[in-house]
This record gives C-alpha cells, sequence and structure tokens, in this order.
C-alpha cells in the first residue's frame, strides 16, 4: 500500500488470501470468532508493516527507482497465473480478453483524474477531518480493489506525502479521520464485491486481472539503462519467482 501503483488487493490476491479477506469483513457476523482473529492478525501485521517499510521503502524509491519498480512488477506477474486458476479459466472463450481489457480501461482512467482534488487549511479543523474522512473512504475502494493502488489515490487527493509523514512521525489527528472513512468505506465495498464474485466469478476473476495489468503500466519506470540491466532482472526474477512460489504453495494448501 505505500508504493504508488503497487495495490494492497493485488498483492492479497497474488498471495491466495483476497477471497478470504472479503468474506471475513463482509460476513464478519457468520463466523465472528475466526473472522475477529483473522481480521486482527492481518490488521496488526499490515500496521505493523507500514510502520516498519514506510521509510525504507521511500529510501529504495528515491535511490534505485527502477530496481525497485521492477522488483514490483516481477511481484505482480508471479501472481497472475493464480488469478487464472481463481476464475477457473481452463479453456479460451473471445470473452477473457474483453473482460481483461475493460479492466486495464478502467484502472487506466484513473490517471484522468484531476490532481489535487481538495486541499487541507490550517485552522479548518473540522472541514480538514471531514476530507481526511472521504479520502479514507475513496482510498478502501483502492484497498479492496486489487490493482488500483491506494497510494496512488492519495497522490491523486495531494495526501500521498502527508500521509507517508504521518505514519512516519505518528500524527493520530492526520490519521484517525483517514483510518475512519476508509473502515467505513471497507465495510461498504467488501459486501458489494462478494456478492459479485459469488454470482460472476469468472468475469470478476478477469475484470480484476485488467486492474492488476493496468497499474503495472501506471509503475513502469522505463527500460533500464545498460548499466542497470542485470540488477532490474534480478530484482524482476526475484520478485516474480518468490510471488510464483508463495501463490503455488497457497493454492496447493487450500
Amino acid at each position: 500500500m505505500l508504493v504508488p501503483g503497487v495495490s494492497g488487493g493485488s498483492i492479497a490476491m497474488i498471495l491466495g488470501i483476497y477471497q478470504e479477506l472479503i468474506s471475513a469483513v463482509s460476513s464478519f457476523r457468520k463466523q465472528k470468532k475466526s473472522n475477529f482473529l483473522f481480521l486482527t492478525v492481518f490488521c496488526i501485521s499490515a500496521v505493523f508493516g507500514m510502520l516498519v517499510i514506510a521509510t525504507p521503502i521511500s529510501n529504495l524509491i528515491d535511490t534505485f527507482p527502477k530496481p525497485t519498480m521492477y522488483f514490483f512488477i516481477g511481484a505482480v506477474a508471479g501472481g497472475i497465473p493464480l488469478i487464472f486458476r481463481e476464475a477457473k479459466a481452463t479453456a479460451f472463450s473471445w470473452k477473457f480478453p474483453v473482460y481483461i481489457l475493460l479492466g486495464g480501461i478502467i484502472v487506466s482512467a484513473i490517471s484522468l483524474f484531476p490532481v489535487n482534488m481538495a486541499g487541507m487549511q490550517e485552522g479548518e479543523e473540522i472541514q480538514n477531518f471531514l476530507f481526511l474522512f472521504a479520502a479514507g473512504a475513496i482510498a478502501a475502494v483502492a484497498l479492496i480493489l486489487p490493482g488500483i493502488s491506494v497510494s496512488y489515490l492519495l497522490l491523486l487527493l495531494g495526501l500521498y506525502d502527508k500521509t507517508m509523514q504521518a505514519i512516519s512521525g505518528l500524527q493520530f489527528s492526520f490519521l484517525i479521520p483517514l483510518l475512519l472513512g476508509g473502515v467505513i468505506g471497507i465495510i461498504l465495498t467488501t459486501k458489494l464485491l462478494e456478492k459479485i464474485m459469488t454470482h460472476f466469478p469468472q468475469p470478476t476473476y478477469l475484470i480484476i486481472l485488467g486492474f492488476i495489468l493496468g497499474s503495472v503500466i501506471s509503475i513502469f519506470p522505463g527500460f533500464p539503462s545498460f548499466s542497470e540491466l542485470a540488477i532490474c532482472t534480478v530484482t524482476f526474477s526475484v520478485g516474480f519467482i518468490s510471488i510464483y512460489l508463495i501463490s503455488r504453495r497457497q493454492s496447493d494448501a487450500v
């Protein structure tokens, strides 16, 4: 979630926990104990990861932009076979590329949104709270849908740098309204998405694959120079192999 263009939902999808995560939120009351334990561990780990990784990720992107982004592109590519298995796309159909293209177009259209749609002003606490709450709700949609980056939406809203600073500096007056909006947005989004995935699984997974492939285009840093070619190849391969093996193991376990 801390890398612009890389979706938290994409990582959940390629790690094989996406549908379980959606169900745990949207159907929380059906199995309260198991869902509570699952979400508690997930949320604690996510917060821990953001606190620990925020500064190193920023430094890596600033210092080694292409090798770092090629690692994430490789990680996304490594999860694509799992998505095809989840979609049960065993025999080719003309609908498959249509669904994938539709997902890619939707993600690409997000880049046309105007940057800095709203702003924060000093001394306007209520207005700032409502703006952050709304931004959190919007970001929640990106958190749930693979291929749509939370960080990228925050960038469009002009909040990415402020959010990274708030996470590193534990600025709760900034983070709490953002978190509250995110929680409300997640609850509303997951209920709708679970119904769609239940009734239309194959189109949903293929459109999600389009989301993910479209997001790769948005984070593509350009072709590496000759001096960077070897390290970018290595980082891409490490990202691809790591996620592919993890997704295969997760799939076999299920």
